[in-house]
């Protein structure tokens, strides 16, 4: 699995239409691209900047969204964005996101590791009141 992130400032007052743009132009092209999984966008608490990180199945699909449809995307909030945005993409290597698994399998798709992933014995234990009291 990778992950494009792609952080910029914006303009004074604009996380909110920038946002709104996201959710009702950007976010239903990315979910017609193949291999797109998911779209996680970050602001930092005066919403002067955001990151937003979208997950993609291959390297390859990211890289075709990356050379077709995000110049189109660049075209859209181009008037609340302040500055170039910074793109850098990522290959997976740890998650306990499952959908870095591979169907029910526990297993990374990039690296193959065992990930978040409980046998039903550790899971039956997991899930078992724990004979420590605390006090909060």
């Amino acid at each position: 699995m990778f992950v494009r992130k792609v952080a910029v400032r914006l303009k004074a007052n604009s996380l909110r239409e920038f946002l709104k743009l996201v959710e009702v132009e950007i976010l239903p092209w990315l979910r017609k691209q193949e291999g797109f999984l998911d779209l996680m966008t970050l602001a930092v608490p005066d919403g002067s900047e955001v990151a937003a990180l979208s997950f993609w199945d291959r390297q390859g699909n990211a890289q075709a969204y990356n050379s077709s449809a995000y110049p189109e995307v660049l075209k859209i909030l181009d008037q609340l964005l302040d500055g170039v945005p910074y793109v850098k993409t990522f290959e997976v290597v740890n998650s306990t996101f499952p959908i870095a698994l591979r169907e029910d399998s526990g297993i990374c798709r990039t690296c193959g590791q065992m990930m978040g992933a409980l046998s039903a014995g550790e899971s039956a234990a997991a899930e078992a009141p724990s004979s420590r009291s605390t006090s909060a």
